[in-house]
């Protein structure tokens, strides 16, 4: 495949965000937005996250563990007792986040603090599988 039709399925593609604290949110979607070519969008907490899949069908999902209202986990968990999402990966990012339920249910995770090289290669490959 070329480069430029890598770049153009690239473009097509969306990355939704949950993540509670407005700082690491907007920092998580102009640091993608500027390192990558996918469309990002970033949901305050998880029932908005929910809604907002109903409307963009995201090809992926970057998940804060510790969520108001509803964990990562549990996010996930709603979403993907659905058929229709069930496709979408995740990638949780936490300090604290149980590991053995992430793997339970075969999604990814990166361990806060991490680097923005680390989040954009973990971005990459879950988008490439």
């Amino acid at each position: 495949m070329s480069q430029a039709n890598k770049m153009s399925q690239q473009a097509v593609k969306t990355i939704l965000i949950v993540e509670d604290d407005t700082d690491i949110g907007k920092f998580l979607v102009q640091a993608l937005a500027a390192e990558t070519a996918y469309h990002i969008l970033l949901a305050a907490n998880g029932v908005q996250a929910i809604k907002d899949v109903n409307t963009l069908m995201p090809d992926l999902l970057i998940l804060d563990y510790q969520l108001p209202q509803m964990n990562g986990l549990e996010v996930y968990d709603h979403l993907h007792a659905q058929e229709t999402f069930q496709h979408i990966p995740a990638l949780f990012m936490s300090a604290n986040a149980p590991l053995n339920e992430i793997e339970k249910r075969h999604a990814h995770l990166l361990k806060k603090p991490f680097e923005l090289d680390e989040l954009l290669q973990m971005v990459q490959v879950i988008l490439d599988e």
